[in-house]
């Protein structure tokens, strides 16, 4: 019922940038959060940011001053921008939403297929 496809992943050395971008279509009608979680080989996934309909956002401490989430809602996109990239950046980066889909009042959460960021030391 809802898609997120993202895109933007790739390899880049460190101290270098990314922005990844995740869109979300299908039948919904409502979206609170929109967010990225990310996990590297042998851990377990962790959020990296998210953010509300209302444009607040929160971080891990991890990417605190680095990172950046931005929201476009006309749109219903979800961009990530890293700055000063880590090896320890290395991941699958997932896009995830709750929102309310047609012919429902719960909220539901979707998750992307994942985009691979590698960071080279």
């Amino acid at each position: 019922q809802v898609q997120l496809v993202e895109s933007g992943g790739g390899l880049v050395q460190a101290g270098g940038s990314l922005r990844l971008s995740c869109a979300a279509s299908g039948r919904f009608f409502s979206i609170s959060l929109m967010g990225w979680y990310r996990q590297a080989p042998g851990k377990q996934r962790e959020l990296v940011a998210v953010t509300t309909s209302d444009g607040s956002a929160n971080y891990a401490d991890s990417v605190k001053g680095r990172f950046t989430i931005s929201r476009d809602n006309a749109n219903n996109t979800v961009y990530l921008q890293m700055n000063s990239l880590k090896f320890e950046d290395t991941a699958v980066y997932y896009c995830y939403t709750i929102c309310k889909v047609v012919g429902s009042t719960s909220w539901y959460q979707y998750w992307g297929q994942g985009t691979q960021v590698t960071v080279s030391s």
